[in-house]
């Protein structure tokens, strides 16, 4: 009898190999809410695109239109809507059509992707902060996705400046993620801070300072990794 794996692979849902070969980079920033990785985002999009590099700028949940809709379902609505085990399936589901529909055939075609969040917030939120699933996470990841970054920024910011920025910013348009409180915001910060022990791929970005003065961290590591 096959493997799960095996049997995604003789199906031709599975091509992550060959897709790391062929690319040219694939971005990612992650951090907890209120960081500021959407401004680092914008800053480092447009500093690419002056040095003449194709880029895409996309985001999860979301990126592409059916992505979108389940990026809805995922992040409105009451904070005890899903169980964590559900927003993984949500997730991986969202997260495949994204890379279906944007990210492989962005990369086919020369560009860097630079997405603001991807698996390793799945392997924080519902693998560490929500509940004790990092198995499962990756053991989905791996048979349904099986593809990784290149470079994994982490916008590091301390758990009670995230949340004195999110009521600062967003007031009223907070996510259910953002409504789970302080301590779900320290958890966050630790899963993050251990994912880098553990992963060569990432590295911590201090996200204190003027958006200029981060940016200049960002780019700095961004220069170091570019092939």
């Amino acid at each position: 009898m096959l493997s799960v794996s095996e049997l995604f692979l003789n199906c031709g849902i599975l091509h992550a190999d060959q897709r790391q070969e062929r690319r040219i980079m694939f971005i990612t920033f992650e951090g907890i809410g209120g960081c500021g990785k959407t401004t680092q985002i914008e800053k480092l999009v447009e500093a690419l695109k002056s040095q003449g590099h194709k880029v895409i700028r996309t985001r999860e949940p979301g990126g592409s239109p059916c992505a979108e809709e389940i990026r809805r379902l995922i992040l409105e609505g009451d904070k005890g809507k899903w169980s964590p085990e559900t927003e993984i399936l949500l997730f991986n589901a969202a997260r495949r059509d994204h890379c279906e529909r944007v990210i492989w055939p962005q990369q086919e075609h020369g560009a860097i992707v630079v997405s603001d969040r991807f698996v390793d917030s799945t392997r924080v939120y519902q693998g560490v902060a929500r509940a004790d699933l990092r198995q499962l996470v990756d053991t989905l990841h791996e048979v349904v996705i099986g593809y990784e970054p290149d470079l994994v920024l982490i916008i590091d910011v301390t758990a009670e400046e995230g949340q004195r920025r999110i009521r600062a910013a967003r007031r009223d348009e907070q996510d259910r993620f953002d409504e789970m409180g302080l301590q779900f915001q320290q958890a966050l910060r630790d899963g993050y801070l251990a994912l880098v022990r553990t992963s060569s791929r990432a590295i911590v970005i201090d996200g204190n300072g003027s958006p200029d003065e981060v940016f200049e961290r960002v780019w700095e590591a961004v220069q170091n990794s570019l092939p």
